[in-house]
Formats: C-alpha cells, structure tokens, sequence
C-alpha cells in the first residue's frame, strides 16, 4: 500500500521563485541553495539568514566543490562561484552549447565519482534540443540528444546506475553504468507514468535507493523503491512542486522548489519553497572534483 503524506502549510522559503529548480544542500557549509532559473538568480538560506546573487543569464544546478565554492549550470557553461562573494561573478570552467542562444541549461546533480550530469533544453521548450552530458576530469561528454525537457538526473547508491527522464515522454529511464561512471549499455524505461499523465520533474535518491521525484502540476513528491514501485507520495500545497533535495544536519530534511509561473490563481503558495522532517534520510550530495585549478 503507498502511504500518503501531507505537508504541512508551514513554508520553508517565501521568496517567490518563478521557475524554482535544482535545490542543493551544501554539507560543509550547512546551508541551502536553489534557482529561480527565469530570474537569473540563485537563491541561499541557512540559520544565519537569507542570500541572494543575480546572475547575467540563466542558471540552473550546481555541485558543491569545497568549502566555499560551487559549480554553477548556466545556458552558456560550467563556472565555479565563490559563495563569499556578494557579487555574482563566475569564472568559466568549460563550455556548453554557448554558441546555441536556443538552448539553456536545465537539471543537474555531482556523480558519486565527482562527475557533474547536466541537462539541457530550448529556452521555449522546443521539442528535442536538449542533450544531457557528463563533465568529468575535465571532459565534457554527450551522453543523450534529442530530449526536450531533461529532468530527474540522479544516481543509486551502490553506483549501479543513473536515472533521468525527459518530461513529456513521462518515462523515466535506468541508465546502467560502468565502473568510472560512464555509460555501459542502452537505458531503459524504468518508470512508466504515461497512464496516470503524471509528468516527472526533478529528483533525488535517499539513502536506500529510493528515487522520490516531484510531479509537475500534481503537488507532490512521489517516491519509487529501486524496483520502481511507488511506495509514498508527499503531498505538497503547491500545484507545481519542481525538485525535491535532501538535507539538514542529519539528512532527513526534504527540500521541494515549486514554481509560479502559469501557476493558476487558485495556487497560492506557486513558486514557493518548502521543506518537510522524514523519517527517511538521504544522501549527502557527492563532490564534484575539478581537474585544474579555479
């Protein structure tokens, strides 16, 4: 039987996020980090207080490279970002797609070998420009073309596989992978939503493989056990949840972005964001290890 849980109306963040995505919590520092993708901005809040940094174009993910740095997804490239800074200055790393002004990055998650997957897509959700790739030890690879909404980047624990989906095609896939991470045969449909027309958005895997994955325009968080059978669903108070992280010091806090826009009037927390205590823990966010200095 899948249990259903409710969350509470208690909102973690009331900054509204007009495409809030790619939330991050930074173990060293203890912090949280998203995007509002549309705004060009990212977002931060710890005990401390709220953060805020406006970026020149669009970002969109990010991995935590040490104490203080980050790696930064943006529709033209990789950059790492001192999060010290009160200024939104980056400093490039590699590019991606910068000579295609269609295209923006989109979902994105550090590997357990300190890779970094990123998704791309049209800025306009143009059916199949998006690609996802691989950035590690300085490399940049394409591993899918032809995708229009990349979302679900994630990894099992015991390193046996990558999962992704694109958003329209409401599957969501098992990529096997090889011993460095790489991919090691065709990915497979792992998850079919195509019945229930749920789409699938960002997602995250908890300490015991299980994948929970936020359902755009459905107000929740669905988790799946790693055989792919829903077992849970978070019920959120906002039509369009995005991305689910965990975090907090001991990893049993759930972060969901959602977002406002084309949100319907009747939506009142839309862009919002919101976290909820579990009994379920997840894993701290792998590294990414750059190869050169930044």
């Amino acid at each position: 039987m899948t249990q259903t849980i409710v969350a509470p109306d208690d909102v973690f963040d009331m900054r509204v996020c007009q495409l809030g995505e790619g939330p991050l919590w930074h173990p060293l520092q203890e912090r949280w980090y998203w995007f509002d993708i549309i705004e060009n901005k990212l977002l931060a809040k710890d005990t401390q207080g709220d953060y805020s940094w406006q970026f020149d174009e669009m970002v969109s993910a990010a991995g935590w490279v040490d104490d203080h740095h980050l790696l930064l997804a943006s529709e033209t490239g990789l950059y790492t970002f001192d999060t010290r800074s009160q200024v939104a200055t980056k400093r490039l790393v590699i590019e991606l797609e910068s000579n295609n002004p269609l295209t923006r990055s989109n979902d994105g998650r550090a590997d357990p070998w300190g890779g970094f997957w990123i998704g791309t897509m049209g800025k306009q959700a143009e059916f199949g420009l998006g690609s996802i790739y691989r950035f590690y030890q300085g490399e940049l690879r394409q591993l899918v073309t032809g995708m229009t909404i990349t979302n679900s980047i994630c990894f099992a624990p015991n390193k046996s596989c990558a999962y992704y989906t694109d958003t329209p095609r409401q599957q969501i896939m098992r990529q096997p992978l090889d011993s460095q991470g790489w991919p090691k045969s065709e990915a497979s449909v792992w998850v079919d939503l195509r019945k229930q027309n749920l789409n699938p958005d960002g997602a995250v895997v908890d300490r015991n493989g299980n994948l929970w994955n936020a359902q755009w325009g459905a107000s929740q968080v669905a988790c799946y056990n790693p055989a792919g059978e829903l077992i849970k669903r978070v019920i959120f108070p906002a039509k369009q949840i995005s991305c689910p992280a965990f975090g907090g010091v001991n990893m049993d806090v759930l972060l969901a972005t959602s977002a406002a826009i084309d949100a319907d009037k009747e939506d009142k927390n839309a862009g919002v964001t919101f976290t909820l205590r579990l009994e379920t823990t997840g894993l701290p966010e792998y590294c990414v290890e750059l190869k050169n200095d930044y």
